[in-house]
């Protein structure tokens, strides 16, 4: 079973920056070679969204129009962790973060921007960015 542990998150002013870590681990049993992995959130009373998306290879990333100059997303495979860096936060980022996972076979250079592409979800780590 694969498992997904997300930390990092916290209470920051705007303008501030956190890191956010998604650690995977687990066996698939031989039936992926690796994961591509994403970040979405969810604000209080609103839809879970998109917030960024990495291949296995760390090649391709998707981020979100609002934060694409603002965050990064990278990974250390080595290490089977993904690294979200947000800078310029603002207090529209306040959200529950949430990692997830899509096992890969082929195509190390696959990354992924929907929900239903992912099949594996971390618990997700708070972040409030205060004014």
């Amino acid at each position: 079973q694969v498992q997904l542990v997300e930390s990092g998150g916290g209470l920051v002013q705007a303008g501030g920056s956190l890191r956010l870590s998604c650690a995977v681990s687990g066996d698939s049993g031989g039936t992926y070679s690796g994961y591509a992995i994403g970040w979405f959130r969810q604000a209080p009373g609103k839809e879970r969204e998109f917030v960024a998306g990495i291949s296995w290879s760390g090649a391709k990333t998707y981020f979100e129009d609002s934060v694409k100059d603002r965050f990064t997303i990278y990974r250390d495979n080595a290490k089977n962790t993904v690294f979200l860096q947000m800078n310029s936060l603002k207090p529209a980022d306040t959200a529950l973060y949430y990692c997830a996972a899509r096992g890969m076979r082929y195509n190390p250079n696959a990354a992924y921007t929907q929900e239903s592409q992912y099949s594996y979800w971390g618990q997700g780590t708070q972040v409030t960015v205060s004014s």
